[in-house]
């Protein structure tokens, strides 16, 4: 099995508003992004196990859940895998200055 952590997580700058089970709407900024998951750096209301369906350019709503928790960061992972050729849409959309994007 691939260890999750060594994915590629690109640098984003991304304002969304999730849909936590219990909490409604939450606002929350998506500071990196995997095929795998995403990190938050606003997490302040999160706990490690919530689970959230966040809207993404080009896969739409995709269920993630928290599996840790930092001071006011907070790493989900995806129930699904982002298929390549989505993840790569969705960073050129999040990320379209090409110069601050990770190598490929």
């Amino acid at each position: 099995m691939t260890d999750l952590r060594r994915a590629a997580r690109h640098p984003v700058d991304f304002p969304v508003i999730v849909e936590h089970y219990t909490q409604g709407d939450l606002n929350l900024h998506v500071c990196n992004l995997s095929a795998h998951g995403f990190m938050v750096d606003d997490a302040k209301e999160l706990a490690r196990g919530d689970r959230v369906i966040i809207r993404l350019p080009v896969v739409g709503r995709i269920e993630a859940y928290v599996i840790w928790t930092r001071d006011e960061r907070a790493g989900f992972q995806f129930e699904r895998i982002i298929r390549l050729d989505d993840f790569m849409a969705i960073i050129d959309t999040l990320q379209p200055n090409p110069r601050l994007r990770r190598k490929r």
